[in-house]
């Protein structure tokens, strides 16, 4: 049975500063010699990000900020206090996404929603999201609910394979999937090469997907295939722990060599499943993870430029959203001219290393 992605809506936060901007705070806060103010200039200069967007102010040209900045006091502020700021922030972005694309598919109705997943990693509460999202949008008390939690960049992928089992399973099931992520609130005073690296592309958005069996009557995506592969030297590399001060994301140097090294070996089994070949994508909807991660991959697989350029467009005014991110992409994709039948692969990469990949066709109505 075909299922369907039918349509994206992405939101990001009010607040944005261009990357120059932010490269000079953080040469200015966590800068503390010439040689260290000269690393964050080239890592930034170099990032191939141009804008990012946040649920606070700290890192806006305002100087209004009063997490980490107030004036000239910086502050460190634990666990608990980023939290609350996650709590309350990422609710308006998972009701905001929902409501677009309830508002974007008047056709649908609330009361034909059967199932909301909601995907992220950088905060926790409950009722989570999930549950705020079926209250807010007046779903059916008997909406079923799961939450992707802690799974990192890669987490839209074991969503979108639950929400194409939930559509197998029950042909009138259409399922609601929204990630929010707020990476900006796990900022850390630390000058090491791992913290200089995450604090030069992380920013906070949200996007949502509808998925159903049901063939639409627009450009949409059908879900073929799904494969998974975890790098056998990664581990160490690409990791997401829970610290007294926020979330520590260990994000080393080696990580676009690990994908450019492990990157056939995770797609081989959607090109044998299939009978195709690298030739036969004819467009790559990847995981902005870095300016150099799409460098590789662009490299090795021996890709056009504009087979990429989505994802390079959405790194340049995003920024890594991390779970949401390939979703503005697909996003990006969903809305320019495409042709029926063109394959889309799509891929993310996270902790362990993992690399998710899927395999997705467009479709066009007869």
């Amino acid at each position: 049975m075909p299922v369907f992605i039918h349509d994206i809506s992405t939101s990001v936060p009010p607040f944005s500063s261009d990357q120059q901007h932010i490269r000079e705070v953080m040469k200015k806060h966590i800068g503390t010699d010439r040689k260290t103010r000269a690393l964050i200039h080239r890592i930034y200069t170099q990032s191939g990000i141009e804008k990012r967007h946040s649920v606070i102010e700290d890192f806006v040209p305002n100087q209004n900020g009063t997490l980490f900045f107030n004036g000239e006091v910086k502050s460190n502020p634990g666990t608990a206090t980023r939290n609350q700021v996650y709590e309350t922030e990422s609710k308006k972005l998972f009701v905001d996404v929902s409501r677009q694309l309830l508002a974007d598919n008047p056709h649908l109705s609330s009361d034909e929603i059967t199932h909301v997943i909601t995907v992220s990693c950088t905060g926790f509460y409950a009722p989570g999201p999930d549950y705020e999202i079926v209250k807010a949008l007046k779903l059916k008390p008997s909406t079923q609910r799961f939450h992707v939690g802690f799974m990192g960049c890669y987490a839209a992928f074991p969503a979108l394979k639950m929400a194409q089992s939930f559509c197998i399973a029950d042909p009138d099931a259409v399922v609601l999937l929204v990630s929010a992520e707020l990476c900006t609130l796990h900022f850390q005073f630390k000058n090491d090469i791992d913290n200089l690296l995450s604090g030069s592309v992380f920013s906070d958005g949200a996007a949502g997907i509808i998925v159903s069996s049901k063939a639409p009557k627009k450009q949409s995506f059908e879900l073929t295939q799904f494969a998974s592969s975890l790098a056998p030297n990664g581990e160490k590399d690409m990791a997401w722990t829970i610290g007294d001060a926020g979330f520590d994301m260990i994000l080393s140097t080696y990580v676009p060599d690990i994908i450019r090294d492990n990157l056939e070996p995770a797609i081989q089994p959607l090109y044998d499943q299939y009978h195709l070949s690298g030739k036969d994508i004819d467009y790559w909807a990847l995981h902005p993870g870095g300016r150099s991660i799409i460098d590789k991959i662009e490299s090795v697989l021996e890709l056009e430029h504009h087979q990429v350029s989505a994802s390079r467009d959405v790194l340049a005014k995003y920024g890594n959203m991390s779970s949401a991110t390939v979703l503005f992409v697909l996003k990006r994709l969903m809305n320019s001219k495409l042709e029926h039948g063109q394959n889309i692969m799509s891929m993310a990469f996270g902790p362990g290393l993992t690399i998710e990949s899927s395999l997705m066709a467009v479709h066009h109505p007869k």
